[in-house]
C-alpha cells in the first residue's frame, strides 16, 4: 500500500513530518484543496512524465499547468505524462496519491518554481485522501528535488 510506503519512508528518514489521512478525497487538486482547508494553488501537484530515457516527476502548484515550450526546452523533448497504469507501476501510487515519496522506483523529481510562492504546499501522500504539510526547503530535502521553470 504506497500510504504505508510514504509513511515508512518518513519514519526510516527519522523526518518530522505527519500524513494527513481524511475522510473526504484528496485525489484533485480542487478536492484537496476543499478538504484540506486551502487554497488550490497551495496543493501541491505531483504529474510523471517518460522522457527518451526515464521516468520523470515534476511537482508544481495546484493550479499551473506544464508549459510545452519551457518543457521541451529543458528536457529535449515533447510533454509525455505517463498512463495511469505506467504511473501506478513506476510510482506505486495510485493516480490522485501521486506523491514524491514512498516511491516503488528511484526517479529523478523536478520542483517547478510555480511553488516558490508559498512558505509550505500539500502534496498527496500516496493515497487519493492523504496529504502531508510540507516546507519548501524540507520537500527538496527530502525530494532531492532540482528546482526547473517548465510551468505556466
Amino acid at each position: 500500500m504506497s500510504l504505508e510506503s510514504v509513511k515508512k519512508q518518513f519514519e526510516e528518514q527519522n523526518l518530522d513530518l505527519e500524513v494527513i489521512e481524511l475522510d473526504e478525497s484528496t485525489a484533485t487538486v480542487e478536492l484537496a484543496a476543499k478538504a484540506i482547508g486551502v487554497e488550490p494553488a497551495r496543493i501541491a501537484k505531483t504529474m510523471a512524465f517518460g522522457l527518451k530515457d526515464r521516468d520523470i516527476l515534476i511537482v508544481s502548484k495546484g493550479d499551473a499547468k506544464i508549459d510545452n515550450r519551457k518543457y521541451k526546452d529543458f528536457f529535449n523533448g515533447k510533454a509525455k505524462m505517463l498512463s495511469f497504469d505506467k504511473v501506478a507501476e513506476v510510482t506505486g501510487h495510485p493516480v490522485g496519491g501521486v506523491c514524491p515519496f514512498g516511491l516503488e522506483t528511484a526517479m529523478e523529481i523536478y520542483l517547478d518554481n510555480s511553488l516558490k510562492e508559498f512558505d509550505y504546499v500539500y502534496p498527496a501522500a500516496g493515497s487519493p485522501n492523504s496529504a502531508v504539510k510540507i516546507a519548501l526547503d524540507k520537500l527538496e530535502e527530502v525530494t532531492k528535488g532540482s528546482w526547473v521553470d517548465v510551468c505556466k
